[in-house]
């Protein structure tokens, strides 16, 4: 798996084809292997980049002192673009909805497009019942290790504070135990979730922020589940109609992690996006 230092740290990332660069984020605990199920669906001629981010599932933990604030993680994201030279990127954004700053933080210069599947915006940071229970957890000693091991009990998982209003269809084993390892492995893993975690969030700065996307003047597909019990319905009309070049795709069945519950309908979407298709 190749990686990239930054000031940082050391970020890991799986990439795949040649052409225009399209970046796939991931959210809290998990990896880029969230992705797994659309990347074979989605269309040749692009350089797709999967990086881990430093939010719980990433193999080498960050430096010492390293800011994992909101705005610590989107200049993260904006030193891992430059350092792979990445420009006019199409950044993919899923529950985790931090990246979505870039253009409040003045950080967007390498971002052309936009794809915003479900993902934290407006006031809701954290986002409905499993955030709030990711929150209680960063609180007690010990909470996060708790939760990665409650995390690869397949009923625990499938409960709602936990993935249970995350994805619709039970997660693998496989892939869970994949997202939990380092965490259980490395305590500074978990060190690096707390740095994030315990981050003030002031709600009106999280409200201003997402809003100064009105600013981005790139292409924008907002892919909104419309079953989601975390990430509102409703924030996915706001989110298209913030955005000047917004347009909105709402999936059936899915929740949260629609690229588990509908592969075929994301990357339908995505490709349609992606190829120019969608805007004739």
């Amino acid at each position: 798996m190749p990686s990239v230092d930054i000031p940082a740290g050391r970020i890991h990332y799986v990439e795949r084809g040649a052409g225009p660069a399209v970046v796939l984020l991931h959210g809290l605990l998990m990896n880029h292997t969230i992705w797994d199920p659309v990347l074979d669906r989605l269309p040749e001629g692009f350089r797709y980049v999967l990086p881990d981010l430093p939010l719980g599932a990433h193999s080498e933990p960050m430096r010492p002192g390293a800011d994992l604030s909101l705005r610590g993680l989107n200049q993260l994201i904006a030193d891992f673009l430059a350092a792979l030279d990445l420009r006019d990127v199409t950044l993919v954004h899923n529950d985790w909805g931090g990246g979505l700053f870039l253009t409040a933080y003045g950080l967007d210069e390498r971002v052309g497009r936009l794809i915003v599947t479900p993902c934290e915006a407006f006031d809701n940071f954290p986002p409905g019942l499993p955030g709030k229970t990711a929150i209680l957890a960063s609180a007690l000693p010990g909470g996060i290790w708790l939760a990665l091991k409650q995390m690869r009990v397949s009923w625990l998982r499938s409960s709602p504070p936990m993935f249970g209003w995350m994805a619709k269809r039970p997660l693998s084993d496989e892939m869970v135990r994949g997202w939990t390892e380092p965490g259980l492995r490395d305590r500074r893993i978990r060190r690096d979730v707390l740095s994030y975690s315990r981050s003030p969030r002031p709600k009106a700065e999280l409200i201003a922020n997402t809003e100064a996307l009105r600013r981005f003047s790139g292409d924008a597909l907002i892919l909104w589940s419309s079953a989601d019990k975390v990430m509102p319905r409703e924030h996915g009309r706001r989110l298209a109609e913030l955005l000047p070049g917004g347009r909105l795709i709402e999936i059936d069945d899915a929740y949260v992690l629609s690229m588990l519950d509908r592969p075929d309908a994301v990357a339908e979407a995505m490709t349609l996006f992606l190829t120019g298709a969608a805007a004739h």
